[in-house]
């Protein structure tokens, strides 16, 4: 829908709060572009990474950035924190790592009444707003599980007790690809948690000269906070009531019903390469990234090209390939092409 479509359609139905969600969608584009002018400053490049980490933010999900050593993975989650008046912490992941280094502990006390002792709850760093779980694939799977319950419920239970985790909460976490010695897979529940894998790859030639130039002096970029814990709620609510039309909630489910090799509708490239397929959660963030994106680049409808633009970071990690993709070198990214291709040809 074009701006002044959706400002008409305001004022033809008036208290139904179009025109005030317009407004909150000018002001989330204005904060967007802000964070990418300060990210900018200490950032060189890497535009589709903050976008697509941007688009977690605003969608209220949470991230896992992929890449080798180097490339400001956590830098760059670092730098976001800055802009952002929130709580921030940070759980360097290791192989000793224990679930109650993560959640908290139950600590014996004094109590109030001379010569008693009680059991005190200490909060571990999953109390914040925005958690860098750095590294996350060199701790076992049973320390990794303890980000399972905080990432889905927003809560953590310990002993009798449930904490609620403050508004709002994202786990921001990093991976090293290539590293195999001390590092433990992440199991496809704790994967599915993600809302996206975002890829980050090498910077370009001219991103790199500048990376020697402006990081190597003796001068640290001053970043200005731009958005505070209110401001992001407000956001997320707007994101949620974009607008989605019928088609554009079927071309979703029809590309990730296309992705299972047990489903019907499957093509048979679909049944010899991959061994499970994209669940429902995945149409969710589908749907919900498609929305943020389309806020983002200026629309107030959410297109099939929206969903097409989030497709690859929200499926790349729901695509498990079986062994002879492996061997012919087909990777989750190449079977998301495919299957957009296959699911417009649906349209």
């Amino acid at each position: 829908m074009a701006k002044t479509e959706a400002k008409n359609a305001a004022e033809s139905k008036p208290g139904n709060g179009q025109d005030r969600d317009i407004a909150a969608v000018e002001r989330l584009r204005d904060a967007h572009g802000r964070l990418r002018a300060e990210l900018a400053k200490a950032i060189v490049g890497q535009d589709e990474v903050i976008e697509r980490l941007l688009i977690c933010l605003f969608a209220k999900g949470h991230a896992l950035l992929m890449g080798v050593p180097g490339l400001a993975k956590t830098l760059l989650i670092h730098s976001l924190s800055e802009l952002l008046s929130l709580k921030f912490s940070r759980i360097q992941f290791t192989p000793d790592l224990m679930p109650s280094d993560i959640t908290g502990t139950d600590i014996l006390q004094e109590s109030a009444q001379p010569g008693r002792r009680a059991f005190e709850f200490v909060k571990g760093p999953i109390f914040a707003n925005i958690v860098l779980a750095d590294e996350i694939n060199r701790t076992p799977p049973k320390t990794q599980s303890a980000l399972l319950q905080a990432m889905q419920e927003h809560c953590v239970n310990a002993g009798s007790h449930t904490f609620r985790l403050d508004p709002p909460f994202f786990v921001l976490a990093t991976q090293n690809p290539i590293e195999q010695e001390g590092t433990y897979p992440l199991p496809e529940a704790q994967l599915d948690r993600f809302m996206f894998l975002i890829h980050v790859d090498y910077p370009n030639e001219a991103e790199e000269l500048r990376i020697a130039r402006e990081t190597t002096g003796d001068t640290a970029p001053t970043l200005n906070a731009v958005l505070g814990g209110p401001d992001i709620l407000e956001m997320q609510q707007v994101v949620r009531r974009v607008p989605v039309p019928d088609h554009v909630y079927e071309f979703a489910v029809r590309l990730v019903r296309l992705s299972r090799p047990t489903d019907a509708s499957a093509p048979d490239w679909i049944r010899a390469w991959v061994q499970w397929g994209a669940g429902p959660r995945a149409v969710q963030y589908l749907i919900l990234g498609a929305k943020a994106h389309a806020v983002l680049r200026g629309s107030y409808l959410v297109q099939d090209e929206d969903v097409e633009a989030v497709a690859d970071p929200a499926l790349a990690h729901r695509i498990l390939i079986n062994f002879h993709a492996e061997s012919e070198g087909v990777t989750s990214r190449d079977i998301i092409r495919r299957l957009l291709d296959k699911a417009r040809d649906k349209s």
